[in-house]
């Protein structure tokens, strides 16, 4: 898993995010998913920012690459502490 985390701060691989990888990422974390259409849609308690991914192709759309980066951040959910 740390792996994926890795990628995902990595700001020069937005493009090569698998949206299966992201997907599973935000899961672990704790977040729910909610699908409607091909909206993938996620929410954590604490987190007031809802994550809305969509596929382009197998990988995520980079700039929610980017959208989800920020969140993680922001939230400090990256962190190993």
């Amino acid at each position: 898993m740390r792996r994926k985390y890795q990628t995902l701060l990595d700001s020069a691989s937005e493009a090569n995010v698998r949206f299966d990888d992201l997907r599973q990422l935000l899961l672990s974390l704790g977040f729910e998913e909610r699908t409607k259409g091909s909206h993938h849609v996620f929410r954590r308690q604490g987190v007031a920012t809802r994550i809305n991914l969509q596929r382009d192709g197998a990988k995520a759309k980079p700039y929610q690459v980017t959208q989800v980066r920020k969140v993680l951040k922001d939230n400090r959910l990256l962190n190993d502490e």
